[in-house]
């Protein structure tokens, strides 16, 4: 399993707004409105968190299995577009 450290890149920031129980991620040119399942990703991606361990806590979280293709899909996209350093 993937042993990288993704990390979000300080041009981002992701924000929880409460008004509309929405995470949002901030990007240089906007902000996108995140789905649950993305944010629970993005926000262990603090440099410190495997991908492994990204998804065996969320494995665990959920009680599910099988969510490794799916959050190394995320963050192979957010790497193609630069939002991990």
């Amino acid at each position: 399993m993937n042993t990288a450290l993704p990390l979000l890149s300080h041009t981002l920031r992701m924000q929880y707004e409460p008004a509309q129980s929405v995470w949002m991620l901030h990007l240089p040119d906007g902000a996108m409105q995140l789905n649950d399942s993305a944010a629970e990703i993005m926000r262990r991606c603090d440099g410190r968190h495997t991908v492994a361990a990204i998804v065996t806590e969320l494995e665990e979280l959920f009680e599910t299995e099988g969510i490794a293709p799916q959050v190394q899909s995320l963050i192979d996209e957010g790497t193609r577009r630069g939002w991990f350093v």
